[in-house]
């Protein structure tokens, strides 16, 4: 078996267009094999997330390693320890509705980012899981977000979520990176987001 580090190292060295090929590649053979095929990245298991892309309004799908917390599922928008964020994380931050695959299931989620212990609490579990998280931050300036993705509907500790009661994003929160460029930008699809 291959380790979180190898995993790691090479889907920061296939690059952004690489990891963007490649989950093109992943997200119907996924489908098509109901998570028998690209469900794993070592012994972490992967969901295909939709989210509505922020620009264009079409629905777009990328495979994203996940942590299953109880009901809800953690992601973190490493993106292979690049610069820049994941296409999924951006279109997260414009409209926190979406849905994730898992194995052959659906379900509508809504979507949060982790903060202070909290946070600090599901990184380490998610790094429990895939080492890689930890290698990736080695490579980056920015800090990634952990994001906290609940059934859509469900309760949070704190009590129902609304928008009233959620922060308001800045447009820009100072971790993006090089989130302009042009492959972000067309399609709203980021890099393959698996990782």
């Amino acid at each position: 078996m291959l380790s979180d580090r190898f995993y790691a190292k090479f889907s920061n060295m296939i690059g952004a267009r690489g990891l963007r090929l490649a989950g093109k590649l992943n997200a119907p053979a996924y489908r098509l094999s109901r998570g028998r095929i690209g469900g794993k990245v070592g012994d972490a298991p992967v969901l295909l997330l939709t989210t509505t892309g922020r620009k264009s309004g079409a629905q777009r799908t990328a495979p994203v390693v996940y942590l299953q917390r109880g009901k809800a599922m953690v992601l973190i928008d490493t993106n292979a320890g690049n610069e820049k964020l994941p296409g999924w994380s951006h279109n997260l931050k414009a409209n926190p509705q979406a849905e994730v695959q898992i194995g052959r299931e659906k379900l509508a989620v809504t979507a949060r980012v982790a903060e202070g212990a909290e946070r600090e609490e599901l990184w380490r579990a998610c790094n429990d899981q895939y080492g890689g998280f930890d290698e990736y931050i080695t490579w980056m300036k920015r800090t990634p977000s952990v994001w906290v993705l609940e059934p859509a509907g469900t309760e949070t500790a704190a009590g129902p979520e609304t928008k009233a009661a959620r922060k308001p994003e800045p447009e820009e929160d100072g971790d993006v990176g090089t989130t302009r460029e042009t492959a972000a930008a067309q399609g709203d699809i980021g890099p393959l987001d698996i990782i």
